[in-house]
């Protein structure tokens, strides 16, 4: 079960990391945006630590204090599930 949550994990990641690189090339191009909630919620749903990562290589949003929240509490919150499932839940089920 936390083998298939790390790699959940990990292509949420990857999706958000590649969200935040063509919204900062967009950015700089002046084109159409991806919208800050699309961001945020990518990072709420399992990408928080590509966003982050992402958000420090491009320097993109990275003056907005609200996404350095996001991204840093559910990169916590993220470790305590996969914590959870390798500790607590196993024990529920036997």
């Amino acid at each position: 079960m936390l083998l298939y949550y790390l790699i959940f994990i990990a292509v949420m990641s990857i999706i958000a990391f590649i969200m935040y690189y063509v919204d900062k090339e967009r950015a700089i191009d002046e084109k159409r945006r991806i919208s800050e909630k699309a961001l945020l919620l990518i990072s709420v749903f399992g990408g928080a630590a590509g966003g982050y990562l992402a958000m420090n290589i491009f320097r993109h949003k990275t003056r907005v204090w609200y996404f350095n929240v996001v991204n840093i509490l559910f990169i916590f919150f993220d470790i305590v599930i996969g914590l959870l499932i390798t500790f607590y839940i196993p024990y529920i089920f036997y």
